[in-house]
């Protein structure tokens, strides 16, 4: 199966390279123009005001990069952001242990609803996640009462703004999942039951893979992850606001996944190159507000490069790292 999946790779040549390192040339492309040209760009400040500001895409981004592994996607990772982000401050009077733990585990019940519809009822995933997209949000409006609630817990305002050793906790937070989800991915059997599935369904079932526990466990870990961003996000803006938290997350997303190379068919999933690409588009977006270009500018630029992205994607690789 390896030598299948990757044979792509070694007939592509040039293409192949700038799918799998495309994300970082540009990524130092833009730290030198930046350096060169951007004041204040070289320092700490700005550093971690870039970080804090990509760490909750990125969460997203883990597990959109697990689901589109299995030749699926989730789009309601931005709704349940918001489910998250409205039960967390109905619970903090018990403390903030209890009050994430219950956000976590609606995110994990949001991922399992869409595992079942997919690998149970058989719906495709942009269907059944569209549902709790639209759903969900409203879901959260409900917990919320439509109201936006300030965030008085200090432990929780201190997750927010904290740092340790100068480097802020959530960026420490989002660090620590990439490292984890990395590893799921590259060292474990569920990785490469992942990493089968998405390659060839039909065939993983023939050979006795898991498949249906495969996929619901990648929803629900891509919903958990979706929780742990809207709890972060929740914790920087110091209140939460279901209708604004988590608002086209879906899209951001899937734009890192796949300029990180992590292909929209399925059968390899890319985790460093996807934080590589949540970095890039932060760093565009970054780039030309510091030069007082319009956020439409932004947009356009991203679009132009998820285009470039999906052409070179569009021989099938495999493979995970």
């Amino acid at each position: 199966m390896d030598s299948t999946i990757t044979a792509p790779r070694r007939t592509t040549g040039t293409r192949a390279w700038l799918r799998d390192n495309g994300v970082y040339a540009a990524i130092a492309v833009l730290v030198a123009y930046n350096l060169a040209f951007t004041t204040n760009f070289a320092t700490v400040a700005n550093l971690n005001t870039q970080l804090v500001q990509v760490a909750p895409v990125l969460i997203v981004a883990l597990g959109m990069a697990l689901v589109i592994g299995t030749e699926g996607v989730d789009l309601s990772v931005g709704s349940v952001m918001a489910i998250a982000a409205a039960i967390l401050p109905l619970y903090l009077g018990y403390g903030i242990l209890p009050a994430i733990g219950l956000a976590l585990v609606a995110g994990a019940l949001c991922g399992l609803a869409n595992g079942t519809l997919v690998a149970v009822v058989g719906i495709q995933p942009i269907v059944a996640t569209l549902a709790l997209l639209v759903g969900g949000r409203g879901l959260a409006l409900v917990f919320a009462d439509g109201q936006l609630k300030d965030i008085r817990n200090p432990e929780l305002l201190d997750l927010g703004s904290g740092k340790v050793l100068g480097i802020p906790v959530v960026v420490w937070i989002a660090a620590l999942l990439a490292g984890l989800v990395w590893l799921l991915v590259r060292y474990t059997t569920f990785g490469r039951q992942l990493v089968a599935v998405g390659g060839n369904r039909s065939a993983s079932a023939l050979a006795g893979l898991p498949v249906r526990r495969v996929l619901m466990l990648t929803y629900v870990l891509s919903g958990v992850l979706a929780a742990v961003a809207g709890i972060v996000a929740t914790a920087r803006l110091t209140a939460s606001d279901p209708s604004a938290i988590g608002n086209l997350y879906e899209l951001s997303a899937i734009t890192a996944v796949v300029v990180g190379g992590t292909p929209l068919s399925g059968g390899r999933v890319r985790i460093l190159g996807t934080v590589a690409g949540a970095l890039l588009m932060q760093l565009i977006t970054a780039t030309l507000i510091k030069h007082n270009l319009p956020d439409s500018t932004a947009q356009i630029v991203q679009a132009a490069i998820i285009v470039v992205a999906m052409y070179l994607q569009r021989s099938r690789s495999g493979g995970g790292q």
